[in-house]
């Protein structure tokens, strides 16, 4: 039913574009006809598939590092008082900043280079991850607490059966807040200082105007997240919550 009633969705947002589409003009807004056309002619040219590769590979290796850093970042803050009184101003400071200047000064004091855009990416990403399990950690039941400390659970065994279970949650809600964040932040990353990738493309297709193109690349990419997020990321959410 849930399914049936996305498709429909799809279905109306797709004849309210081929309607809007035929009173356009076609430069400023091509019919769905025209745009599926560019997309087969760059996947056919090999052109669509290394772009969104390439993104994909940003999106994935930034994800790891802003995921990886930001969990254990969260969970120091949760946990200790003088870590989030030492840490929460700078944290508040990066998460308020414009992703566009963090991206700006990646590439002035790393240079034009594949890191430069990956440590733009993991910064931009980062905070947000870091504030979720931060909360996360702050809510610990502290019965289990007490039980651990009753049977005396060492270090390893309280990880694994009391902090992990109460805290996968909090991780899969960062994962996709985050990954819906971390693409859109490529593409600006990509747009400003890389030689291929969705961003580039759709930079490159801008200055010939072609509305097409744009629209191709940029549907393409999106799909390819939502489809990441309906296939992975939601059944692991819903995994992770399967005891409530």
């Amino acid at each position: 039913m849930a399914l049936l009633a996305r498709l429909l969705s799809l279905g109306v947002l797709l004849a309210l574009w081929q309607g809007i589409s035929v009173y356009a003009d076609v430069r400023t807004l091509p019919a769905p006809s025209a745009v599926l056309a560019f997309v087969l002619r760059e996947a056919e040219a090999g052109s669509l598939f290394f772009n969104v590769g390439v993104t994909l590979a940003r999106v994935a290796v930034s994800f790891v590092i802003a995921m990886s850093l930001g969990v254990l970042l969260g969970i120091a803050l949760g946990r200790s008082r003088l870590a989030d009184r030492l840490l929460d101003t700078p944290l508040l400071v990066v998460l308020n900043t414009p992703a566009l200047v963090i991206t700006v000064l990646a590439y002035v004091w790393l240079g034009l280079t594949e890191t430069a855009a990956i440590v733009a990416v993991a910064l931009n990403k980062l905070p947000n991850v870091a504030v979720i399990m931060r909360e996360g950690a702050r809510g610990l039941d502290p019965g289990l607490e007490e039980m651990a400390t009753t049977y005396r659970f060492d270090r390893r065994t309280w990880i694994a059966h009391v902090l992990l279970p109460q805290l996968q949650p909090f991780m899969v809600a960062a994962a996709r807040s985050g990954i819906s964040l971390a693409w859109k932040i490529v593409l600006v990353v990509e747009l400003l200082g890389r030689p291929n990738g969705v961003g580039f493309a759709i930079n490159y297709y801008f200055t010939l105007f072609d509305v097409t193109a744009v629209i191709g690349y940029s549907l393409v990419f999106m799909s390819v997240m939502l489809a990441i997020d309906a296939f992975l990321l939601q059944p692991l959410d819903a995994h992770v919550r399967r005891w409530r």
